[in-house]
């Protein structure tokens, strides 16, 4: 047996467990499971928990979902990958910390971030081809958006559960990210902020507040700032990361026309050869025919002639016994 296939196994003996306080591990197990065995696996743990007497953990189990192709393959990353996955984590939390100081320590923690990315994708298109799946560049795209968004999503409370995904997850939107960078900030720093993006009416406002609190505006105006050089970082090198993806798919797209063109010429060429041979063949099958009638007309004569010359054979016979009768007549008259 394989290593898959005892890991697979292991994971099938897991889902189940009637160990008492192995729920989690159990629901972990079917995250773990390949795609196409997680319906079933899901539908066979509930109905036992049920038996069990576990009713309320069984109708949680009823409601996962089985995961889409690009969550489970991010799923398997976590679950048997786990280094890599935690560095992609870790580059994350690098670019909260950033985001306070330099932004070169920001553009360093960005590409950090995208090495690991860029290595995550490639292990989990393995993952999905091992697995007897293709992916597409589209699924490729989805795997690396939601990595990117575990990667962002880690500072939060309420991201989602890594290893337990069942769709994909988009990158946390601007308001979330501000709020990690205003994080250090004072609590009344946060409330000017909350209240400078939730009230229309805050820039006339802001007028008429005492210098103390005029001057707590600069701190949101600094974050927003700073946000904003972080994101046009991060586009910049998701473009030089589009522009060097666009090279190489032009690349293959030639090398793909290339092969088909000498596909198709070879294609053409074969073709003719085999109506080369089909038209030797019909030719070769023709003077067969024509030999074979020949033989067989001149077996036909050859067993004529046989015939013809046993014939002649009896006749020479009996002419020479009619000669010799002849002969013996004469001799006796002579005599007499």
């Amino acid at each position: 047996m394989t290593t898959n296939g005892r890991k697979r196994d292991e994971k099938l003996k897991l889902v189940g467990s009637k160990t008492k306080g192995s729920f989690e591990d159990e629901v972990d197990a079917l995250f773990q499971l390949p795609a196409a065995e997680f319906t079933s696996a899901r539908n066979a743990l509930a109905a036992q928990l049920k038996q069990s007497g576990r009713a309320g953990e069984a109708t949680l189990v009823k409601t996962l979902t089985r995961p889409s192709i690009s969550a489970w393959a991010v799923n398997q990353l976590y679950w048997n990958h786990r280094a890599a996955f935690e560095q992609l984590i870790a580059t994350g939390q690098r670019i909260r910390q950033a985001q306070k100081s330099r932004i070169a320590d920001m553009r360093e923690s960005l590409e950090a971030r995208r090495e690991s990315l860029s290595e995550l994708t490639d292990l989990a298109t393995a993952l999905l081809q091992e697995a007897g799946h293709n992916p597409s560049l589209d699924t490729a795209r989805r795997i690396t958006t939601t990595l990117e968004a575990l990667s962002a999503f880690a500072s939060l409370a309420d991201g989602p559960t890594p290893g337990r995904l069942t769709q994909d997850v988009d990158p946390p939107g601007f308001e979330s990210l501000a709020s990690l960078m205003a994080g250090a900030g004072t609590t009344k720093a946060g409330a000017v902020l909350t209240l400078v993006k939730s009230s229309p009416k805050a820039t006339a406002a802001g007028k008429s507040l005492p210098k103390s609190s005029k001057a707590t505006d600069a701190v949101p105006a600094r974050v927003l700032e700073e946000t904003r050089r972080a994101r046009i970082t991060a586009a910049k090198l998701s473009l030089q990361d589009a522009k060097k993806s666009l090279t190489k798919m032009r690349a293959s797209a030639q090398q793909l026309e290339t092969t088909q063109k000498r596909a198709a010429a070879e294609a053409r060429q074969a073709e003719a050869e085999a109506k080369h041979a089909e038209r030797q063949f019909r030719e070769a099958q023709e003077r067969f025919t024509k030999s074979r009638t020949a033989a067989e007309f001149a077996a036909k004569r050859a067993q004529s002639n046989a015939a013809e010359a046993a014939e002649a054979a009896r006749a020479v016979a009996e002419a020479k016994r009619l000669f010799d009768q002849a002969s013996k007549e004469l001799e006796s008259l002579l005599r007499e």
